[in-house]
């Protein structure tokens, strides 16, 4: 049986939105595992997380201060189904991350990422061969110069991952 994953990145609550969407809420007590990739910016969001999913692999942002960096740490690594992933905020400018996260994150088979607000899904290939998958889920509440809010889901099964897709979220009202 596979596990459901949840991406999310870039949340910035309260300032860039009161609340995450219900289509967001929905997605998160649906997943097995809930994956926050940083910028949470109010310890609240991640008090609520933390009791409505099933289970939460977070990191802070560079908009993440006092508790939040008390509680959560830059890295964080996860084995799923035999499926080894990371999570971080920031991996550096758009040129060059393939080649820079192969090569700073050899023992991960994906890593999710934020900070850009730019959803991204691409591979890079290690020193040993093997691909490492870079994901960034956009953000559910601030899309920035991007058409829509955005999120990703995904699953493991069997050391793969697998059915990654890009949610768009309606604009708010």
């Amino acid at each position: 049986m596979a596990t459901r994953l949840l991406l999310l990145a870039d949340t910035h609550l309260p300032k860039r939105a009161r609340a995450l969407p219900e289509q967001v809420w929905s997605a998160i007590e649906s997943a097995d595992l809930v994956v926050h990739a940083g910028d949470w910016v109010d310890v609240a969001l991640l008090d609520e997380l933390e009791q409505r999913a099933e289970r939460l692999v977070a990191v802070f942002g560079n908009n993440d201060h006092g508790v939040l960096r008390q509680r959560l740490p830059e890295v964080a690594r996860v084995e799923v189904e035999g499926l080894r992933i990371g999570v971080v905020h920031e991996t550096g400018a758009a040129t060059g991350r393939e080649r820079r996260c192969a090569r700073d994150y050899p023992d991960l088979d994906v890593l999710v990422f934020g900070h850009s607000h730019i959803p991204w899904d691409s591979t890079a290939t290690k020193d040993d061969g093997t691909e490492l998958r870079l994901l960034n889920p956009g953000s559910p509440t601030d899309r920035r110069r991007q058409p829509h809010c955005t999120y990703m889901t995904a699953t493991a099964a069997d050391g793969r991952l697998g059915e990654v897709e890009l949610h768009r979220l309606p604009p708010r009202t």
